[in-house]
């Protein structure tokens, strides 16, 4: 079995938040800061977690939340980029 490089789970990442971006740039921009707090607060908890005592979570984990925390951001720059703003502001 062919394991997922994070560069692709970034780039799927972006790709669905920035189709949302376009459909609904309001619903895009709550859905952005309600997902990626959370697995910014999942990603926290989890390192303290890890420095409390080692686990045996594999480093592709850590690698995911990060790019979960990111993708958000990324597909909302982008959008903000080509769009040069948002509509309900």
């Amino acid at each position: 079995m062919q394991r997922i490089r994070p560069i692709e789970i970034l780039l799927t990442e972006v790709v669905i938040y920035l189709i949302i971006w376009v459909a609904n740039d309001y619903m895009a921009a709550m859905l952005s800061l309600i997902f990626g707090g959370i697995f910014l607060l999942i990603l926290l908890a989890s390192l303290v977690m890890e420095l409390v005592e080692k686990s045996k979570v594999p480093r592709l984990y850590f690698t995911f939340m990060w790019l979960s925390v990111l993708a958000p951001v990324i597909a909302a720059m982008l959008y903000f980029l080509i769009n040069r703003g948002m509509e309900w502001m």
